[in-house]
């Protein structure tokens, strides 16, 4: 049995949060789905016996009504930029509601103490920000920050120019992990029903790719070609604006994810990151190629 067999999941339309709520209720667990939405559709968890409730991480109010609605005892949560207080007042909410024990999905560019991240490292600091509030609510022991590097998924960023078969990079031969969202979610919902007392859990994808082959791969599972074409750091800036990320945001990640991407592989936790998801999920991580031939259909 479960430490946990009540459990609510935050942002289970996301694909990792998903992932969370399936493997928790693969565990034995009861599981809500608490989302802004309650009408809108979760395919990856059709068929499993999950109540929604509707419930926005801004809105404090509405996250202390669903944990008294569900009776859940743990949680999992995701941060939301521009929350006031770095999220406390629904933090709180979960605390004052009957939650015990909380899963944060927070980041692997948290390369320093929490309390040491700069403001300007926009990221991190949002998220280290988030851990140090959850740590003033719940404490050190009731709380787990699973920090996750590379999204696959972020490959959808480039949809538009996969559709017309030129993807414009800054930097083609930056080399990230492109760990599965299924895995963190898997590592997220398996520490949820367990309470496992442990405060960090970094994650790494089991393979390092530049993004040139990894857009080429994304070619050959959709039968395309992709011809990859660098751009200047001001232009790949001006796309990301374009799309809606606020200029400082973006010049952020330009300078230190897409520009300076494998100091992820010099954390002093880079090795323990990469076996963690076995250790927590107790499956094979999935490799890029398998996370791509299940989401053809994303793509």
């Amino acid at each position: 049995m479960p430490t946990f067999d009540n459990v609510i999941v935050f942002g289970a339309t996301g694909a990792v949060g998903s992932a969370a709520a399936l493997r928790a209720h693969k565990d034995g667990a009861k599981v809500s789905l608490a989302v802004r939405d309650p009408s809108k559709p979760i395919p990856n968890l059709n068929g499993i016996a999950a109540e929604k409730v509707q419930a926005d991480l801004t809105q404090p109010d509405s996250v202390k009504a669903a944990v008294h609605h569900t009776g859940a005892k743990a949680a999992f949560i995701y941060a939301v930029f521009g929350a006031p207080e770095h999220m406390k007042p629904s933090i709180q909410a979960l605390k004052d509601s009957g939650i015990e024990f909380v899963v944060f999905l927070s980041s692997f560019t948290i390369m320093k103490d929490i309390r040491s991240v700069s403001p300007a490292d926009i990221i991190p600091h949002h998220h280290a920000q988030v851990e140090i509030v959850l740590e003033e609510v719940f404490g050190n022991e009731s709380f787990v920050a699973v920090r996750p590097s590379y999204f696959a998924s972020n490959i959808f960023q480039e949809k538009d120019g996969i559709d017309q078969g030129e993807v414009k990079l800054p930097n083609p031969d930056a080399v990230f992990d492109f760990i599965s969202p299924n895995d963190i979610g898997a590592v997220a919902g398996a520490l949820l029903t367990s309470g496992q007392r442990v405060r960090i859990v970094d994650l790494l994808g089991p393979e390092k790719l530049t993004l040139k082959d990894a857009f080429n791969l994304v070619g050959e599972i959709i039968g395309k070609q992709i011809v990859v074409t660098k751009i200047s750091e001001e232009e790949a800036a001006e796309k990301m604006k374009a799309k809606g990320l606020p200029p400082v945001l973006a010049n952020w990640l330009i300078r230190n994810v897409v520009d300076h991407p494998t100091h992820f592989y010099d954390h002093p936790n880079a090795a323990t990151a990469v076996e963690n998801i076995q250790k927590y999920s107790h499956h094979v991580p999935q490799r890029f190629q398998q996370w791509l031939e299940l989401n053809t259909d994303k793509i």
